[in-house]
C-alpha cells in the first residue's frame, strides 16, 4: 500500500483559498487513482473530487465544482486540492485516499487513507 499525509489545512474566512496537499510515500505513486473526501462532525463521509493515474481526468462533486481543482504532480508524489471561494460549509476534516485503477466516488472503493487535515471557514 501507499502511504499519505495530508497538509494544508486551517482556519480561513469565507471568501478566501487554501490549498491542500496530499503526499505519498511508498508504492509507486503513479499506479494510483487519488480521491479528496471531507467529513464533517456527526456527518458521513463525503466525496469531493478524484483525479486519475495521469491526471488527465477529473471528477468533482456539484458542491465543490467551479471552485475547487484537483491536480497532481507525479514527479513530487504530489496531489493537489485548490479551494477557492470557500464557505463555512466547507468547514470539515479534508482526507485523501488511493486506489489502484479508475476513481470512484465511493470512499469505500478506497485502500488507503490519509491522517486528514483540519480545514475551518469562518463566517
Amino acid at each position: 500500500q501507499v502511504q499519505l499525509v495530508e497538509s494544508g489545512g486551517g482556519l480561513v474566512q469565507a471568501g478566501g483559498s487554501l490549498r491542500l496537499s496530499c503526499t505519498a510515500s511508498g508504492r509507486t505513486f503513479t499506479s494510483y487513482a487519488i480521491g479528496w473526501f471531507r467529513q464533517a462532525p456527526g456527518k458521513e463521509r463525503n466525496f469531493i473530487a478524484a483525479i486519475n493515474w495521469t491526471g488527465s481526468s477529473t471528477l468533482y462533486a456539484d458542491s465543490v465544482k467551479g471552485r475547487f481543482t484537483i491536480s497532481r504532480d507525479n514527479a513530487k508524489n504530489t496531489v493537489y486540492l485548490q479551494m477557492n471561494s470557500l464557505k463555512p460549509e466547507d468547514t470539515a476534516v479534508y482526507y485523501c485516499a488511493a486506489k489502484t485503477g479508475y476513481y470512484y466516488r465511493d470512499y469505500r472503493r478506497y485502500d488507503s487513507w490519509g491522517q486528514g487535515t483540519q480545514v475551518t471557514v469562518s463566517a
